[in-house]
């Protein structure tokens, strides 16, 4: 148990009920398991259909956004941080996405100790033209300056701001959600049967490798579909090249986006394989799901994605890569057997909400009483 009951505020994020991604859901889960012990958790949401001020325990704050892909999150987050200004100071504030740092030296000025979560290198993704890139940069150093703690979900993501920027981050992944049978939805509508088809669900952005995954799919002798879950907000060219192979390829199938979430249990938990060629995030939430479904993974080769699933897998770097990965899932089902049965256990036993909500509190309850990186990393402009 704390040692006593905190006022935590939750701001950057699309907020709750969870829809939208790895932060939302972060927030939901870690929020809810904070109410239920003892503390007052006050969450900070955006473009809700459920204008409940209520959540799970949780206080729900709803606040407008500019709806500019460039501004949407600034301009929300900026609306929070007045508001939360001029109401009752809460004891500790979780702001999300090194985006958000401009806004810290405010609560921080109002007296709220603040734990910035850094996200992944975000500056490395493509949808971002050179001004958003140097702006998420500038704002990694500035968050490093004017938080009171900085989050990372990987280590890699840790290991990162060590190295350029000397300072200590806090190690909290997510946590994994465990399916130990499928949901049991029908699949007849895509034409495929359980265990008998491969599966990709990534936003078309080409950090994710989509298009490369496609086409090693399309080049391999693989009997069983592609099923393709996803869209491209802001990238209709490279949406483009991907649809022009799935139309050459009666294998695979192009499902749009699904956001009906037994539906998608059902993908996971049914595949034989899932694709996943994320490359610049940390502990990447559709990776755990798929991990937590029990499903085996054929990921992009990357420090983060070997160090979550802890090698078990099969893992790429070229088209040729995929489709003998894809080849040789199909001709050795002991080995799809196998790294299914690895991944469920390691998410059972290595993501648990419960164990992230524990860093959380713990974190909440340093930084209220004092705990800072600012003695190591101050910036002079900023004191």
């Amino acid at each position: 148990m704390p040692h006593r009951a905190l006022t935590i505020a939750m701001i950057g994020t699309r907020g709750v009920p969870a829809a939208y991604g790895g932060f939302e859901t972060a927030v939901e889960e870690v929020g809810r398991r904070l109410v239920e012990r003892g503390h007052e958790v006050v969450v900070y949401t955006r473009g809700s259909k459920n204008a409940a001020r209520e959540h799970l325990g949780m206080k729900v704050v709803h606040l407008p956004a500019l709806p500019v892909k460039q501004i949407e999150t600034l301009s929300h987050t900026g609306l929070s941080v007045l508001h939360l200004m001029i109401r009752r100071r809460p004891d500790a504030a979780f702001v999300f996405n090194a985006a958000n740092s401009p806004f810290v030296p405010l609560l921080r000025l109002r007296g709220v100790p603040v734990a910035l979560h850094m996200d992944g290198l975000e500056w490395k993704r493509s949808k971002w033209g050179p001004r958003g890139r140097a702006y998420y940069r500038w704002a990694e150093r500035f968050g490093v300056r004017a938080a009171d703690a900085l989050i990372a979900d990987a280590p890699g993501i840790a290991d990162y701001y060590a190295e350029q920027f000397g300072v200590a981050t806090e190690l909290i992944r997510y946590g994994a959600p465990i399916l130990d049978r499928s949901p049991g939805r029908s699949l007849e509508q895509y034409g495929v049967t359980p265990g008998a088809y491969h599966l990709i669900v990534a936003r078309f952005e080409p950090e994710n490798h989509v298009l490369e995954i496609v086409e090693g799919y399309h080049r391999s002798n693989a009997v069983h579909p592609l099923l393709v879950v996803g869209s491209a907000p802001y990238s209709a060219e490279y949406t483009s090249r991907i649809a022009a192979i799935a139309a050459s390829d009666p294998r695979i199938r192009m499902l749009g986006g699904i956001y009906d979430q037994e539906l998608l249990d059902t993908l996971y938990a049914d595949a034989m394989t899932y694709a996943h060629g994320h490359s610049v995030g940390g502990t990447n939430p559709s990776l755990l799901r798929a991990m937590g479904a029990g499903t085996a993974v054929i990921a992009y080769d990357v420090t983060f994605n070997r160090e979550v699933l802890d090698d078990e897998g099969w893992f790429f770097e070229t088209t040729r890569d995929v489709s003998a990965a894809f080849a040789e899932a199909e001709a050795h089902p002991a080995r799809v057997a196998a790294l299914s049965a690895a991944g469920r256990e390691r998410a059972r036993h290595e993501f648990r909400w419960d164990d992230v909500a524990d860093a959380y509190e713990q974190l909440a309850e340093r930084v209220a009483a004092g705990a800072s990186i600012q003695r190591d990393a101050r910036d002079p402009v900023l004191v």
